[in-house]
C-alpha cells in the first residue's frame, strides 16, 4: 500500500466575527496516499477551501496537526513556511493569476525565479512544463493571445514547474465553459495516472469530482462518508 503523504490529525480551525466564533473544520482527521487523486467536494462554507488551505501551507490550524512527508507544517515559521510552499506545492486556482504582460513561458518561469536554477535550466524546466500541458507552442502567447482553457493550463505548467510534493486545484474549472473544463480535468487526471502527481482538488461539481479516485465530502466543517454519515 502506498504511504500517506498527507496525514491531518484533529483539525480544528475557528474565525472570530465579531462576538461569534465559526467553526470552519472541526475535529478533521485525514490520510491522503502518496500518487492519490482526491476531489474535495462540499456546500459553499463546509470548509473545503479552508482544508485546502491549510495543507498547502496558506493557513493554519487553530488546533490539530497537517503533516506532509512527515513535516508539520503549522509548526513552520512564516519564512520556512514560504519556503515549503514554493519547493512542496503548486497551486492551480478558479483565476488563472497569469500577470498579463507575460508570455506564457514567462509566467510559467516565475516560480523558478525564486530558485538556484541557472538561466538555462530554468528554460529547460519551463520548455518540459508546457509541453507536458499541450502548450509548447504557446510559449511566447500573452494570455490574452489564448483561451480561458489554455490559459488554465498555463496555470496548471506554473503549479508543475517546481515539481512539486502536491498539486492543490481550488475550483480550477469554475471559470471555464464545459469544453475546456473537461479539457483541464483530463489533463490533471493524466498527469496523476501517468506520472503519478498527487493531486487535491476542491470542487462543488460531481462530474468534475468523477476524475479523482477518491471523493472526499465535507459538511458543516465535518468529514462524512458516502451515505452522509459523519466519519
Amino acid at each position: 500500500m502506498p504511504e500517506p503523504i498527507v496525514q491531518i490529525r484533529e483539525l480544528t480551525k475557528s474565525y472570530r466575527h465579531g462576538e461569534i466564533e465559526v467553526t470552519a473544520l472541526d475535529q478533521v482527521s485525514l490520510d491522503i496516499n502518496d500518487g492519490e487523486f482526491v476531489a474535495l467536494m462540499g456546500p459553499s462554507g463546509s470548509g473545503k477551501s479552508t482544508l485546502l488551505h491549510i495543507l498547502a501551507g496558506l493557513d493554519r490550524a487553530t488546533t490539530g496537526d497537517c503533516f506532509v512527508r512527515g513535516v508539520n507544517v503549522g509548526n513552520l515559521s512564516e519564512t520556512e513556511l514560504a519556503d515549503w510552499r514554493n519547493n512542496h506545492v503548486g497551486f492551480v486556482f478558479q483565476t488563472f493569476n497569469l500577470i498579463p504582460v507575460l508570455t506564457a513561458f514567462e509566467n510559467v518561469e516565475l516560480p523558478l525565479l525564486l530558485t538556484t536554477l541557472t538561466g538555462a535550466e530554468r528554460r529547460e524546466h519551463v520548455a518540459a512544463a508546457l509541453e507536458l500541458v499541450g502548450l509548447g507552442d504557446r510559449a511566447r502567447h500573452l494570455p490574452r493571445q489564448m483561451s480561458g482553457g489554455q490559459e488554465q493550463r498555463v496555470a496548471i505548467a506554473r503549479a508543475l514547474v517546481t515539481d512539486p510534493t502536491l498539486v492543490v486545484a481550488d475550483e480550477p474549472t469554475g471559470n471555464l465553459d464545459a469544453h475546456s473544463a473537461h479539457e483541464v480535468l483530463t489533463l490533471l487526471q493524466n498527469l496523476n495516472r501517468q506520472a503519478g502527481k498527487t493531486i487535491i482538488l476542491v470542487t462543488h461539481d460531481p462530474k468534475a469530482a468523477a476524475f479523482a479516485q477518491r471523493t472526499i465530502h465535507l459538511e458543516k466543517g465535518q468529514l462524512l462518508n458516502g451515505n452522509g454519515q459523519l466519519l
